[in-house]
C-alpha cells in the first residue's frame, strides 16, 4: 500500500498557526501598514476591520462546502464542483501559479531583511542572494519533516512575532501614546473617505493564505470541525490584530503626525516606535524575528503548495509521482523537492539578472499570485450557491446563497479595487503592471487549454474531475456553526 499523509494529525490549534503564519503579521504590520497609512491615514485600522468581516462572510460558505466536497485542493476542488470541469482545471491551474508566486516572491523580502540586520547587527555585509538559498534550503527541510513538526515550529515562531509586536503595543498604551490615546481612527470621517478604497488593497492582500485550511482536510482531526474552526480563528485574529497594531502604532506617533513620520521613513516606522517606547534591545529582537516571521510564511505556503501538489496530482492533471508521500514523514516529499527546485531556480535568476530583491523580486513576483488568489475567492464564493443548488442538503440558506453572494460581491470589489490601483502594491510603471495582471488570465487560458486536452486525450481523467466524492454524511452532520 502506497504511503499516505497522516490522518488525524492536525488540530484546530496547529492549523491556525499554519495560516496566521501564512500570512507573517509582523512583516505586514511592521512592513507594509507604515505604506498603508501613508497613502490612507489614520483610518488605516478600519481598513483592516472591514476586510476581515468581508472575508468572513465569504468563509461561511467556504467552511460549508468544505463538509460536502472531500478533497485536499480547497479552491479547485470547489471551482470545479460548482462551476464545471473546464473551470475546475482553470482554478487549478491559477492556485498553482498564485500560491507558488506568493511564496517564491518572498524569498526577495527574506534575503534583503537578513543582509540588512546582519549588516546592522554584525557588521558582516554577505548579498542577499545567499540568505534567500539558505532559506530555500532551510524551508525544504522544515517540509520534508513529518507535520507535526511543521506545526510545532510555526507556533513557536508565531508568537514569537506576535508577542513583540503586543510589547509594543502594551508600552504605547502605558505611555499613553505620543498626545494621549484616542478612537477617531474608527470615526466614519475617517473610515469613509477618498483614501479607503486605496487602503482595502493593502487591507485584503494582508490576508493572503488564510483560506489554505482547507487544503489540510486529509490530516486534519474531525475535519468538519476543525476547518471551519480552524478558518473562523485565522480570518479573526488576523483582522483584529492588524486593526489593534495599527491603531497603536498611529497612536504612537499621534494623529497628526503620523502620516509625515511614515512619509519620512515608511521602512523604518515601526522600529523607530519600538526604539522610544521599549528600548533598542527590543529593536535588534524585532529585525531578528522580521527573518523568522518570513522564514514561517515561506514554510506554511511551501506545505500549503506540496499538499495542493498533491491533491491536483492525485486526480490525474499532474504526473502521479508528485502525489507521492515519505513513508517516514509522511509529508508529499517529491512535490515539496519540485517547489525547492523552482523556487532556487527564480532566486538564482534573479540574482544573476543583477534584480533587487525587493522591488523585482518581492514585488513583481507576488502581485500576480495576489491577484490570482483573490480571483479564486470570487470563483469559489459564486460556485457555492450553484453547487447547492443541485444537492439534496440540509443547510440554511444563509450558508448556501446569502453569504456566499455577499462574499462574491465583496471579493469582486477587491478584486477591482486591487487591479485597478495596483501600481499602489508594485510601484511600477503601466507597462510592467499590465504584464503582471496579464498573468492571471494567462493562467485561466493554460487551464481551459488542459482542460480541452484531457477531455480529448484522456476522458477517464475528465471524467472522473467531475465527480467529487461527497463527504460521509455522518462527518456533514457534525458541523451546524
Amino acid at each position: 500500500m502506497e504511503p499516505q499523509l497522516r490522518r488525524g494529525t492536525l488540530g484546530t490549534g496547529d492549523i491556525a498557526f499554519f495560516v496566521i503564519s501564512a500570512a507573517a503579521p509582523l512583516m505586514i504590520l511592521a512592513g507594509v501598514a507604515p505604506y498603508a497609512i501613508l497613502v490612507g491615514g489614520i483610518g488605516t485600522p478600519s481598513a483592516y476591520l472591514i476586510a476581515g468581516l468581508v472575508l468572513t462572510v465569504f468563509a461561511v460558505g467556504f467552511t460549508t462546502m468544505s463538509r460536502y466536497v472531500s478533497n485536499g485542493g480547497a479552491f479547485y476542488a470547489y471551482v470545479r464542483a460548482g462551476l464545471g470541469r473546464p473551470a475546475g482545471v482553470a482554478a487549478a491551474v491559477l492556485a498553482l501559479m498564485s500560491y507558488n508566486a506568493v511564496q517564491i516572491g518572498m524569498y526577495g523580502l527574506l534575503g534583503i531583511s537578513a543582509q540588512s540586520t546582519v549588516q546592522s547587527l554584525a557588521g558582516v555585509d554577505i548579498p542577499w542572494y545567499w540568505y534567500a538559498l539558505a532559506g530555500v534550503g532551510l524551508v525544504w527541510f522544515a517540509g520534508y519533516r513529518s507535520i507535526q513538526f511543521g506545526a510545532k515550529l510555526l507556533a513557536a515562531l508565531m508568537i514569537a512575532e506576535s508577542g513583540i509586536l503586543v510589547l509594543l503595543a502594551v508600552a504605547i498604551l502605558l505611555k499613553g501614546g505620543a498626545h494621549g490615546l484616542d478612537l477617531r481612527s474608527y470615526a466614519p470621517a475617517h473610515v469613509f473617505t477618498g483614501a479607503t478604497s486605496s487602503l482595502l488593497v493593502f487591507a485584503f492582500a494582508a490576508f493572503m493564505g488564510f483560506e489554505s485550511t482547507a487544503i489540510y482536510r486529509s490530516e486534519a482531526r474531525d475535519p468538519a470541525r476543525t476547518i471551519p474552526r480552524a478558518t473562523y480563528i485565522a480570518v479573526g485574529f488576523l483582522g483584529l490584530f492588524y486593526s489593534f497594531i495599527a491603531w497603536t502604532i498611529i497612536q504612537g506617533f499621534g494623529d497628526a503626525q503620523v502620516q509625515a513620520a511614515a512619509a519620512k521613513d515608511p521602512a523604518g516606522l515601526v522600529f523607530t516606535e519600538m526604539d522610544s517606547y521599549v528600548g533598542h534591545g527590543a529593536t535588534d529582537v524585532m529585525h531578528l524575528l522580521i527573518i523568522s516571521s518570513t522564514l514561517a510564511s515561506l514554510l506554511a505556503f511551501h506545505n500549503a503548495i506540496n499538499r495542493y501538489t498533491k491533491a491536483i496530482a492525485d486526480e490525474g492533471m499532474l504526473p502521479a509521482r508528485l502525489a507521492a508521500v515519505h513513508p517516514r514523514t509522511g509529508a508529499p516529499y517529491l512535490a515539496g523537492g519540485l517547489q525547492s527546485v523552482l523556487s532556487l531556480v527564480v532566486v538564482a535568476a534573479f540574482a544573476l539578472g543583477g534584480l533587487d530583491p525587493y522591488l523585482n523580486l518581492l514585488i513583481w513576483v507576488n502581485t500576480p499570485g495576489v491577484v490570482g488568489l483573490v480571483l479564486l475567492q470570487v470563483l469559489v464564493a459564486v460556485a457555492v450557491p450553484v453547487y447547492f443548488r443541485r444537492i439534496d442538503h440540509t443547510e440554511g440558506r444563509w450558508r448556501t446563497l446569502v453569504a456566499p453572494v455577499l462574499a462574491a460581491l465583496g471579493m469582486a470589489t477587491a478584486l477591482y479595487l486591487m487591479i485597478t490601483k495596483i501600481a499602489l502594491l508594485t510601484g511600477a510603471s503601466d507597462t510592467v503592471n499590465v504584464v503582471l495582471v496579464g498573468l492571471v488570465p494567462a493562467m485561466i487560458i493554460t487551464g481551459a487549454v488542459l482542460a480541452l486536452w484531457l477531455r480529448a486525450k484522456r476522458p477517464q481523467v475528465y471524467a472522473r474531475l467531475g465527480a467529487p466524492a461527497p463527504v460521509p454524511a455522518e462527518e456533514a452532520r457534525l458541523v451546524r456553526s
